[in-house]
């Protein structure tokens, strides 16, 4: 499974972002997605998660009503459209494939803790910054 994270950049405090997922290498239809930030000096914590069908979604209570994760499965691609942006927003964001194992997804962006699963695929990254 290959993902490459596009849509990051630089925005000021209040605004939006769409960041896109896009996968290739197997069916997006059998793959759970889950999107991680990192903060400079901190560890890699879940924000957002998106079941197969797309009929679950989770998200962490900094970004609970902020933040948005969809899916067009037809498109091989994943969504996390974020508003309202804060400074403490700013990070690279990275997308996760997970084959099986929902629920292990939605406790790390619940928790917003780092991913302890032993398997899933990551791509590169996408830089936000959030600055006046």
């Amino acid at each position: 499974v290959q993902l490459v994270e596009s849509g990051g950049g630089l925005v000021e405090p209040g605004g939006s972002l769409t960041l896109s997922c896009e996968v290739s290498g197997f069916t997006l239809d059998y793959l759970h997605i889950g999107w991680f930030r990192q903060a400079p000096g901190k560890g890699r914590e879940g924000v957002a998660s998106i079941n197969k069908s797309g009929g679950v979604t989770n998200y962490a209570d900094s970004v609970k009503d902020r933040f948005i994760i969809s899916r067009d499965n037809a498109k091989n691609t994943v969504l996390l459209q974020m508003n309202s942006l804060k400074i403490e927003d700013t990070g690279v964001y990275y997308c996760l494939a997970v084959r099986y194992g929902y629920a292990g997804l939605r406790t790390a962006v619940e928790s917003q803790a780092k991913w302890s699963g032993d398997s899933g695929s990551w791509g590169q990254g996408t830089q936000v910054t959030v600055s006046p």
